[in-house]
């Protein structure tokens, strides 16, 4: 089966041999991650909007290991604890009023240090660390031309945000 990509945005083509299956045990593995149009307008505005770190809770499904996201809601951040190397919430997305969250959503304003682990290293930096103790099953950052992201199995992926035909898109 291939997913297309008319309007929507794929971290990377996927194409799979039959139904993507889930360990019995742990959270289910995450394939490809899939943004609404909303979802990637608001992306492209905000990452030019914004000189310091801002948070949102990506509000989607997951189904056969896509997580689709819907559209993505501001998270509750005090403007105090946002900086440009760091973004504290307030509370949780669900504290905060949003339902179907499936992950968190980050800048980095200057598009550097866009990693979970420190290159050639097996070590986690803070987001990474970040993501490991919230129950959501993908964690994303936006960096300049591209969105970083990583679900459970804890492997970092990676697409580009570019220009579309019929507006802003996220292309593999």
């Amino acid at each position: 089966m291939t997913w297309s990509m008319s309007s929507t945005l794929l971290a990377g083509l996927v194409q799979l041999s039959g139904a993507l299956t889930s360990p019995t045990a742990g959270p289910p593995a995450v394939q490809a991650l899939v943004f609404s149009d909303q979802a990637v307008r608001l992306v492209a505005l905000e990452y030019r909007s914004f000189r310091t770190e801002f948070l949102g809770c990506m509000i989607g499904e997951i189904r056969d290991g896509v997580v689709r996201v819907e559209r993505i809601a501001p998270a509750d951040v005090s403007p105090l604890r946002s900086t440009a190397t760091e973004v504290v919430p307030e509370t949780t997305c669900e504290d905060a009023g949003w339902t179907g969250t499936v992950g968190m959503i980050h800048n980095h304003p200057t598009a550097e240090r866009c990693w979970y682990y420190f290159p050639g290293t097996e070590v986690p930096t803070s987001d990474a660390e970040s993501f490991v103790r919230t129950p959501y099953v993908v964690d994303a950052m936006v960096c300049g031309a591209k969105v970083v992201w990583i679900g459970r199995d804890m492997v970092q992926k990676e697409f580009a945000l570019v220009e579309t035909g019929g507006g802003r898109g996220l292309k593999p």
